[in-house]
């Protein structure tokens, strides 16, 4: 990993999919053929084999799913890759949002035997809207799954992309022998290795090679990639960029096969940084004055350190450690004197950092998810929207001794978004209650609240699976009515609370006045 960086070019990804995709064994496939690691741990949490290194949480490595995001930074082919992981469980999906706003582009890593899932559906939405490019990998094709043809159908005909393979398998699901490379018409074929524990050989060889290695496997593979041509689908970088079509590529995350070809097509095809828009409707270029967003808050990653890491995407102009940058929120000097990269758990003190480059601010109790920091001509960029809460549960600490150390528990998870926190004059201070989007998150506030803070707590779940905001003028209104209850968010926004949609739809057809505003699409 690079401590200091250059002129080099940045790439900037996150990877996305439905839970059990494969995505962190992916993230750590890709660490491997960079070779920032030795050996992969492959499936974290799984009988004698190593935890990710993107995986640090206790939870996420007794579950073998991945709770938090990290960013990992490494040189590849003259580049510098951030890479920023994304949590694999449905119930945190409004952290992948937010690391979303932090990239250039994404990998989308599709299950070869079931396809398009709903979490899939769900991230790519989001990339959509905020016009991120996506290139799919189909992983576990060395496993039984789908056609490929049938695969690439579901693609266009759920998510409305157009696939356009760089790579077509050459056997079936479950006998993946390597692929067709469609661009120069190659045969690369894999050689599998020891539990995919290291870098698969891979070996490039002509069609004249390839029909004499695996003969009528080549000559199907050959036949796909015409009838790819025929129907017009072939790689288009305008039309990639502009978010309408989405070179596919085929693989074995486990097995560490076409790992090395993701790596090549974001180094040659994914967009570098660019402008950024701030919230003002003004643009800044990535040459203007250093600015950068916070994107995530973590605390807790270094037991033996109670410490609390900023994440931050550089978004123009250079950040040097020890400078003074400005907090837009406050106005206040802000100065970056521990400022790291981050690999995982590792960490190394980060001299410069260029756009796109991810940079972890220690101890930078100042700022939230959403800020920005600047140097020279001021800028704010547009907040980070939150999901809309469909969870809701009271939370109370049971040793009263304890109140101390549950209230500055509960103001740091609030703050690293962890959990939404509403309070209300009915309930008091001494039980918030927790909004989430997916009930993992009250596991997590819990065993985070007992190990880091010791604060044991007992968590009642609420009957209410809707919220909406409210104006404040008609907040009295809107609580005063039977088995609604309207709760502040940290943030000062005022929320409704509501048992099920039926309940809030009788509500809005008697109160045609009451104006409750819907957190579209799972987004304000």
């Amino acid at each position: 990993m690079s401590t200091h960086s250059d002129s080099r070019p940045r790439r900037t990804f996150a990877v996305i999919s439905h839970p059990d995709a494969g995505k962190s064994t992916l993230t750590e496939a890709l660490a491997l053929h960079a070779e920032v690691i030795g050996e992969a741990g492959a499936v974290h949490g799984k009988g004698h084999r190593k935890a990710t290194v993107s995986d640090w949480m206790e939870m996420e490595k007794a579950r073998g799913i991945s709770i938090t995001s990290a960013a990992l930074q490494f040189e590849y082919e003259g580049h510098v890759v951030n890479l920023v992981d994304t949590p694999g469980h449905a119930d945190f999906s409004e952290d992948t949002y937010r690391v979303l706003s932090a990239v250039d582009s994404a990998v989308m890593l599709v299950d070869a035997a079931k396809g398009l899932e709903p979490q899939t559906l769900k991230l790519f939405q989001v990339c959509a809207h905020r016009g991120i490019p996506v290139v799919t990998v189909i992983n576990k094709w060395d496993r039984p799954g789908l056609d490929p043809f049938g695969l690439m159908d579901s693609i266009q005909q759920q998510i409305g992309l157009r696939p356009t393979p760089l790579t077509w398998p050459v056997g079936e699901a479950g006998d993946f022998r390597g692929v067709l490379d469609r661009r120069s018409g190659d045969y690369i074929a894999y050689t599998r290795t020891a539990g995919g524990a290291t870098k698969a050989p891979e070996k490039r060889m002509d069609a004249a090679a390839a029909r004499a290695s695996v003969g009528d496997l080549w000559d199907e593979a050959e036949e796909g990639h015409e009838l790819l041509s025929m129907d017009g689908a072939d790689h288009d970088q305008e039309t990639f960029l502009a978010g309408r079509t989405t070179p596919v590529l085929f693989g074995s995350a486990l097995q560490n096969f076409g790992v090395a070809q993701i790596l090549d097509i974001l180094l040659d095809l994914a967009p570098p940084p660019g402008p950024t828009p701030a919230v003002d409707g003004s643009v800044r270029e990535v040459g203007d004055d250093f600015s950068a967003f916070v994107f995530k808050v973590q605390s807790g990653m270094n037991a033996a350190h109670r410490d609390r890491l900023a994440y931050a995407r550089v978004c123009s102009g250079v950040f040097e450690r020890g400078m003074v940058a400005t907090h837009a929120a406050t106005g206040r000097p802000f100065t970056t004197k521990y400022a790291q990269a981050v690999f995982g758990r590792e960490r190394a003190s980060v001299e410069i950092a260029l756009p796109g480059d991810i940079i972890g601010l220690v101890n930078a109790h100042a700022l939230r998810v959403g800020d920005t920091i600047h140097a020279g001509r001021a800028v704010t960029y547009p907040p980070i929207a939150s999901f809309a809460p469909e969870h809701f549960a009271t939370v109370a600490v049971t040793d009263t001794g304890r109140w101390k150390q549950f209230r500055k528990g509960m103001e740091q998870l609030d703050q690293e978004g962890v959990i939404q926190v509403l309070r209300s004059e009915l309930r008091g201070e001494h039980a918030p209650v927790l909004a989430a989007v997916g009930p993992m998150q009250f596991e997590v506030v819990q065993a985070r609240l007992e190990s880091e803070y010791q604060a044991p707590v007992r968590l009642e779940h609420l009957h209410y699976q809707m919220a909406r905001r409210v104006e404040p003028e008609q907040a009295a209104e809107v609580g005063a009515l039977r088995d609604v209850e309207v709760m502040t968010r940290t943030d000062g926004t005022l929320l409704a609370l509501f048992p099920d949609k039926w309940r809030l739809q009788a509500i809005e057809r008697l109160n045609p006045h009451l104006r409750l505003h819907s957190l579209v699409a799972g987004v304000e």
